[in-house]
């Protein structure tokens, strides 16, 4: 990775002194803490080909303007890498009211302010599996106007750094534009909350208006999604 890393212009004018395998790695990618003239950085080096790593380059690019992601600072796709900003922070398996509140406000910010030129995420087409349960749901959110947005499409707690209690989005690789309905209902899932925390939760984000039984077919067909995703990378 070293003698990659040295061939960039990007690194023409440093010294890369280490680059360390970390201990916790994803699916899609081999993580590296990257020392360079006494400054950290995260590589990523790509396991998986089946995203579209321009427009999660994109996105994170986007995203670190509002200070809710490390900036990417390079990508190089013929050999198969990212490079980015290295950021402290640890890892929430509960959140508290003020947690919750500033995890939904990092997510409005994401939905409201990142862009990109994309079709809406069909999820018919990315989720296989049928039961009488998801039928129902796909229904209902059929039933419902879409509401479009850049969703980050996969919140579980090792993808949000906090920083004391301000939230930092980490591997958009699966980012897509999709209904904002569904990050809502990925944070429910992943966070274990209960009813008096979904519905601080939504009233939180949408400030006025929402649609419950649309929030919870999202939360089934996402507990199906993540189910078919964990079968496959077995």
């Amino acid at each position: 990775m070293i003698e990659q890393l040295k061939k960039h212009p990007f690194f023409s004018d440093k010294t890369i002194e280490s680059c360390t395998l970390l201990e916790h790695q994803g699916y899609c990618n081999k993580n590296y803490l990257l020392m360079a003239d006494g400054v950290k950085y995260i590589v990523r080096s790509f396991v998986k080909n089946d995203t579209d790593r321009l427009q999660e380059f994109d996105i994170q690019k986007q995203a670190s303007n509002f200070v809710i992601a490390p900036e990417p600072l390079l990508l190089n796709l013929e050999d198969g890498y990212m490079v980015m900003e290295f950021i402290e922070g640890t890892h929430k398996k509960k959140l508290d009211i003020e947690t919750l509140y500033n995890l939904v406000d990092c997510i409005s910010t994401l939905h409201d302010e990142v862009f990109i030129q994309s079709d809406m995420l069909n999820i018919k087409e990315v989720l296989h599996t049928r039961n009488e349960e998801i039928n129902r749901a796909l229904k209902m959110i059929d039933f419902y106007i879409k509401d479009p947005v850049v969703s980050h499409n996969d919140l579980n707690p090792m993808n949000i750094l906090w920083q004391r209690d301000k939230p930092i989005l980490l591997d958009f690789e699966y980012a897509s534009v999709n209904d904002c309905y569904f990050d809502l209902a990925a944070i429910s899932i992943e966070f274990s909350f209960d009813k008096k925390e979904e519905s601080l939760m939504l009233r939180r984000y949408f400030a006025g208006v929402f649609f419950r039984e649309k929030f919870d077919a999202y939360k089934i067909i996402y507990k199906a999604l993540c189910e078919e995703w964990f079968q496959k990378n077995q």
